[in-house]
């Protein structure tokens, strides 16, 4: 479950229209339909790329690449961005549980992509923030084992507590990405609140861990790791940390030419939770997302394209 977005994405030279347009580099900032179309007139003069997004739609998506059945609970408006958007859930066989609303504008994410491949988010919900609480329902949640939310939505707290009680009474494992660390920041109390209790596994990276806990990353993944069955802390170029128990690892990140992190966090998600289903060990899952990451890195924007995809099931056959 996630905010369904379009990304617009563009490149940048250097890091002074951010500062301009009072985007703190590599957060993600809500803003209003005023500020969304300053932001399209700031870089209409700019090479751009389209592609769906939203955190929990690349993570779901990377799966359905694997053949695993998925399933996406979202909002979108009756308009060209809602139609492109539920067009590539169906391209991807991911079964929509998408509401569509007549009188809303889908939600765009406009991304701005540092020379670094640092990425900043000009964030216009539209549509895909009215999803409530009333829009869940028991059957959203049957025939699944797993339910994925981005951090994005933990602001609407009703929303956050049905969808979890919700998927705890179908019985399913219950995992959350943190998404932003100034979205942890703005929701720290009621993130620490819901862990202990709903959360089974927590993906986090090293900013995030910090803005929730205020330790360093393996500081902050042995105190997860209390709380959640299985607690993963990305360290950026570094790699990452996974621990379940006693039982801790650290998978390095692969050294590629990064373009572009956007989607990378999902990706790993996605090929993670893939060797979880798959009963891969701890790292060969931390491996199998390394590799989905290290590859969408370097392209720009979270969509891969045929062949990559192909390229990569063949090396996760072996």
């Amino acid at each position: 479950m996630g905010n369904a977005l379009v990304d617009v994405l563009a490149l940048k030279d250097n890091d002074i229209l951010l500062e301009e347009l009072e985007l703190p580099k590599g957060s993600m900032q809500l803003i209003d339909e005023v500020k969304k179309e300053s932001l399209h007139l700031a870089i209409a003069d700019r090479e751009k790329f389209v592609a769906s997004g939203g955190s929990a739609s690349n993570t779901i998506n990377g799966l359905a690449r694997l053949d695993i059945a998925t399933g996406f609970i979202g909002r979108v408006g009756k308009d060209f961005y809602g139609t492109y958007y539920k067009h590539d859930l169906d391209k991807c066989k991911v079964t929509s549980h998408l509401i569509i609303t007549d009188d809303e504008a889908s939600g765009i994410a406009t991304t701005f992509v540092s020379k670094d491949g640092q990425r900043t988010f000009g964030t216009f919900l539209g549509a895909a923030a009215g999803l409530t609480a009333e829009d869940l329902n028991e059957s959203d949640f049957v025939g699944y084992d797993y339910f994925y939310i981005e951090g994005y939505l933990v602001q609407n707290l009703d929303l956050i507590r049905k969808a979890i009680t919700l998927a705890k009474k179908a019985g399913l494992t219950v995992v959350l990405d943190m998404a932003s660390y100034n979205v942890v920041e703005a929701s720290r109390d009621f993130l620490l609140e819901i862990i202990p209790d709903y959360i089974d596994i927590i993906f986090a990276n090293e900013d995030e861990a910090k803005a929730l806990l205020n330790v360093d990353a393996e500081a902050a993944l042995d105190m997860l790791a209390k709380d959640v069955e299985i607690a993963i802390v990305k360290v950026g170029e570094k790699g990452s940390w996974i621990k379940r128990g006693d039982e801790k690892v650290f998978v390095p990140a692969l050294k590629v030419n990064c373009i572009d992190t956007t989607g990378a966090g999902d990706l790993y998600a996605a090929g993670f939770l893939y060797g979880l289903i798959k009963n891969q060990t701890l790292a060969e899952s931390g491996k199998i997302g390394t590799l989905l990451a290290g590859n969408v890195i370097q392209i720009v924007g979270p969509k891969m394209d045929d062949a990559k995809w192909d390229e990569l099931i063949a090396e996760l056959a072996k």
